[in-house]
């Protein structure tokens, strides 16, 4: 008897999401849960896209605008690209469903590194495309060395999670661009670069400067993470227009509502709330970085808007203490990190409210 599903949906283990606050106070009855568990915007999103999303939803009996008309030319005007150089997504998660299905087939095979985004390899296996994974190195970062060899003639594309979730490292320029040296024209590299806005190292990149000349090269952002518009979906690829234009035949239509692209166009122009957000992140990264070792985590270095605390004991078990307490953090083990936690920074006192809780559960 033929089976319900192909094999590689058989044994497709799913993305495993946050747990949200509403389950967690029902769960565990308690009352003021907070949440560090999704790398979300502690100060939600701007007062301006509240109030854009608030007159367009009087609006949503209608389909919206298919191209998203208005957002992409302010995107490609803010980003100093052309209009047919962005590509919008219901998240940059539709847009990696995009790449995947527009650019391989079951031939091909798709490169990543093991221990980084699952959603990568999530999707990939989806689609029941082939993929090979290349080891971290030290630190937990990106061995783009490692990564170029291993390219074969099967290969068809590349992710690369830059800042890296979940571990928050990264990789400069000069990394990437003996990368892209060794990378064949052929093979498309995804540069997806979700948590761009928080990083402060002379040393970074986009790949929104390098996509001009090497057509191969795709960026990646999102308005989930620095904008605090996790709960809309919206997300953005920025590309070569050819590469766009195939993307667009695949795309399905009105994938985006008419609040997303409104309180899309709105956050893009409130660069204090950006600011504001990107101050206060780098002040609890600071607080992590001096409280948690304290407790005898190890971090690794990150430079996005959490961080990777490995405990040295199992994560599934502290998390579960935690939650009993009501702080939510992110259990790594699912990722290989069994001994880890993935903890947002959020607002000065939940920081320190999970401090304190971490305290009492490694002292109990």
């Amino acid at each position: 008897m033929r089976p319900l599903v192909p094999p590689y949906i058989e044994t497709l283990k799913p993305y495993v999401p946050g747990k949200p606050i509403e389950e967690t106070e029902r769960e565990y009855g308690l009352t003021g849960v907070i949440k560090l568990a999704s790398n979300e915007n502690p100060l939600g999103p701007s007062p301006k896209a509240i109030e854009a999303m608030r007159i367009a939803s009087q609006k949503v009996h209608l389909y919206p605008d298919a191209s998203s008309y208005s957002l992409v030319r302010r995107l490609a005007e803010h980003l100093g690209v052309k209009p047919e150089e962005v590509v919008l997504g219901c998240g940059s998660n539709e847009i990696i469903e995009l790449l995947i299905r527009t650019f391989t087939t079951p031939e091909d095979e798709v490169l990543l590194c093991k221990g980084s985004f699952p959603a990568y390899r999530i999707s990939v296996q989806a689609h029941g495309r082939p993929f090979a994974e290349v080891p971290m190195r030290e630190g937990y970062r990106y061995d783009l060395e490692a990564m170029a060899k291993a390219i074969n003639p099967r290969t068809r594309m590349i992710f690369i999670a830059n800042p890296d979730n979940p571990t928050g490292t990264t990789f400069g320029r000069q990394e990437w661009e003996r990368f892209l040296a060794k990378v064949p024209e052929h093979v498309l590299v995804v540069h997806d670069e979700a948590y761009f806005e928080f990083v402060d190292w002379p040393e970074y990149f986009s790949a929104v400067e390098y996509f001009r000349k090497h057509a191969n090269v795709v960026a990646l952002r999102t308005f989930s993470k620095i904008y605090g518009l996790a709960g809309l979906r919206l997300g953005y690829g920025v590309m070569d227009a050819r590469l766009v234009a195939y993307l667009q035949r695949t795309r399905m239509p009105f994938n985006l509502t008419i609040p997303a692209q409104m309180g899309g166009l709105a956050a893009l122009e409130d660069v204090e709330h950006v600011r504001r957000t990107r101050e206060l992140n780098s002040e609890g990264l600071r607080y992590y970085q001096t409280e948690l070792p304290k407790l005898g985590a190890k971090l690794a270095e990150s430079h996005a808007n959490f961080v990777l605390a490995d405990f040295g004991r199992p994560a599934l078990e502290l998390y579960e203490k935690l939650l009993r307490k009501g702080v939510i953090v992110r259990p790594m083990a699912g990722n290989g990190y069994p001994t880890s936690l993935r903890i947002s920074v959020g607002t000065r006192e939940e920081n320190a409210r999970c401090v304190t809780a971490l305290r009492e559960v490694l002292a109990s």
